[in-house]
């Protein structure tokens, strides 16, 4: 069982018999009643957004969900395949479950594959992963006496803002949270 305290961005919970997942929630305290907790929750199955107020303390029960390692491999239409690096079997995920993590996609990179059954409901990367500039401005020296950024186009098309000395060629790491350069690898 979970309780409101343990609610985190991520967590997968049962309500009324369906699987959700937490996408968002804030604690409320109103002047005179009991703390409540809002919560936005994604329907595992359809991907269904819903807003849910309960009260603080409330229990939830925990929806079996299951996190496996597995290597990105690559892109095929509307599909992305990872192979489990235990076994070597292969699995197709569609696009919509993918989301924005595709962004972040680098061929032969490790992340998890979260399963609920036999179903993917999501995949989660690291922290940082490391992606090389396809193409990007030159910086000049002396153009700034602070830290100026420019926009660098990533290999998998994501723009991200770079500090001047950044070139094409160069490998940088991007937090996958903020989508924001991290440092030069």
């Amino acid at each position: 069982m979970i309780t409101t305290g343990d609610i985190r961005k991520g967590t997968a919970i049962e309500l009324d018999g369906k699987p959700y997942s937490v996408l968002d929630f804030s604690h409320i305290k109103m002047g005179r009643g009991s703390a409540q907790l809002r919560m936005k929750l994604r329907d595992i199955r359809s991907g269904a957004t819903i807003e849910h107020t309960v009260q603080a303390g409330t229990k939830f029960e925990k929806a079996q969900v299951e996190r496996r390692e597995m290597e990105y491999l690559y892109p095929d239409g509307d599909f992305f395949y990872f192979m489990n690096t235990e076994t070597y079997d292969q699995i197709p995920v569609d696009g919509d479950k993918v989301g924005s993590v595709a962004n972040y996609l680098r061929e032969n990179i490790k992340c998890n594959v979260v399963l609920y059954g036999e179903e993917v409901i999501a995949i989660e990367l690291p922290n940082v992963v490391t992606l090389t500039v396809n193409q990007t401005d030159p910086g000049h020296k002396g153009d700034t006496a602070q830290g100026a950024l420019k926009p660098a186009t990533l290999e998998t098309g994501i723009v991200v803002n770079v500090p001047l000395f950044i070139n094409e060629g160069d490998d940088i790491r991007v937090n996958t949270d903020s989508g924001e350069y991290v440092e030069r690898a």
